[in-house]
Parts: C-alpha cells; sequence; structure tokens
C-alpha cells in the first residue's frame, strides 16, 4: 500500500466576526455556522433537517434586519412572546430596572432605620402618622415587611404613610411646614411597582447624608431638613432623638438643599 498523502496545516479557528456573517447570512445558529467553519455540518444540510426551527430563524433574522441594534436574543424574545419590538423593549427595561432596585436595596445597611423603629416599639411612644390626606395619631405595634400595627388604628400598608415622627416633633415642625398646594388638594398615588416609583432605590441619597436636603412629599409636604440615615426603604431626617421618618415610596422630588435656602429644621 502507498503512503498516505501528509495532512495538511491545520485549518486556523473561526474568529467571531466569521461566525456571526456567515450565521446571519445563512438564518442559522452559531454554533451551526461555527461547525460549518471547521469543516462539520454545513447550514443548508441543517436547516433541510430542521426545517421548523429554521423557519423560527429566518422570522428572527428578519426582525433583525427591520430593526437595527436588535440582537438576536432580544429577537428571539419578540417571535416567541408575540410582542412588538416596543413593548419586549420596554418589558425587558422593566425587568432590568426591577432587578437593579433589588440588588440595591440589598447593598444599603438597613440597621439604623430598624433600631429608629424598634426603639418606638419598645417605648410605646405616640407618633404621628401622617397619611395623604390625614395625620393619625397613634402608637406602633409591630412593623412588618409591607405594613405597621397600630394599638388604635390597626394594620396599615407602608405604601400609606407618607412621613412618621414621635408626636412632639411633628408637634414642633407642623407650624413651620411648607407645602405644595396643588399636592395638598390632591396628593399624588403611589405606584405598585416599585419601578415606576420616582425613588425606589436609596443609593442616590447616600452621599447626601449628614448634609441639609429639600424632599417634596407626594402630599405636598415640602421638607428641608439634614439627611441622616438612609435604609433599603425610608430615610431618617432631621437629628439624632428627634428623627422623621420618610419612606422612599412617599418621595416625589429630591434635591440637595442650596446655600440661599433655610437652615435645615432642628
Amino acid at each position: 500500500m502507498g503512503a498516505r498523502p501528509p495532512r495538511g496545516a491545520p485549518r486556523p479557528p473561526p474568529t467571531p466576526e466569521q461566525i456571526l456573517a456567515l450565521a446571519t447570512r445563512e438564518h442559522v445558529p452559531a454554533r451551526i455556522a461555527k461547525g460549518e467553519l471547521e469543516g462539520k455540518m454545513k447550514c443548508r444540510i441543517w436547516r433541510k433537517l430542521h426545517a421548523e426551527e429554521a423557519k423560527r430563524f429566518d422570522q428572527v433574522y428578519e426582525l433583525m434586519g427591520q430593526n437595527p441594534g436588535l440582537v438576536l436574543g432580544d429577537a428571539f424574545g419578540v417571535v416567541q412572546s408575540g410582542m412588538t419590538v416596543a413593548e419586549f423593549m420596554a418589558r425587558k427595561e422593566r425587568t432590568q430596572r426591577k432587578a437593579a432596585i433589588k440588588q440595591a436595596r440589598g447593598e444599603v445597611d438597613n440597621a439604623a432605620v430598624a433600631e429608629f423603629l424598634a426603639s418606638l416599639v419598645s417605648a410605646k411612644t405616640e407618633v404621628a402618622v401622617v397619611l395623604a390626606e390625614r395625620t393619625v395619631l397613634d402608637t406602633l405595634v409591630t412593623e412588618e415587611p409591607i405594613a405597621f400595627t397600630f394599638e388604635r388604628t390597626g394594620r396599615l400598608e407602608k405604601l400609606q404613610v407618607v412621613l412618621l415622627a414621635r408626636r412632639t416633633d411633628w408637634d414642633k415642625l407642623l407650624p413651620s411646614l411648607e407645602r405644595d398646594p396643588k399636592l395638598t388638594q390632591k396628593p399624588s398615588s403611589v405606584a405598585r411597582q416599585p419601578d415606576k416609583r420616582p425613588f425606589s432605590d436609596p443609593r442616590p441619597f447616600l452621599p447626601q447624608v449628614g448634609q441639609p436636603v429639600r424632599l417634596v412629599l407626594r402630599n405636598g409636604i415640602t421638607l428641608m431638613m439634614t439627611l441622616q440615615k438612609a435604609g433599603r426603604f425610608d430615610l431618617l431626617l432631621g437629628e439624632p432623638g428627634s428623627e422623621i421618618f420618610v419612606p422612599l415610596h412617599a418621595i416625589l422630588r429630591f434635591e440637595p438643599q442650596t446655600p440661599d435656602e433655610p437652615a435645615p429644621a432642628p
């Protein structure tokens, strides 16, 4: 028997650009394009053997051609969901925002806020609970993840609370409060979905801890006070021993206080 001819030099591995170009031209998965470039199954053979899947790839690549910038994974999501490109991308953005908010909350220490609420419970301190259109005077009994329970009022969903303070501190603050007349007359509602609220991520507040800030709350109350602590879901303003508790969901506008504004309330 004659000697075998020497093998040629091994072909270089395909580049990502080559794989993408072939996959786009033949409307196949990248792994199939890579295989053809490596000398394995050709794309046209795969399309014959997997006609139904090939149809979906035709739809996906057609969609990508009609929407420059749409990546393969998102195009598949559009085809599989039956949504329009705009609807799918909006849903994807909401999902990403929710994940970002969840991650952000997990990165913030909540001990100071938890200790403040626990101190109100243990001392049975009378508090003023400011809601959208009224103020309740009561004693905090327990705090749950989504609700407070008060001695006389009973269980109140946290989303209803705009502000909470010791009654003595609230009585001192009340006469000097600034209010937005429009919001006082018609308070802004609170979205159930955190990603649809003006503020759900506590991180923007962290650099302002120890500094004076201006907050406009959803019922028109405007606070110009020192930001004492920022927790995962809530802020503490004012001074130690006279804290004002404000949930992030109650805030419509937030800005550092400018030098020409009045000094923070004590």
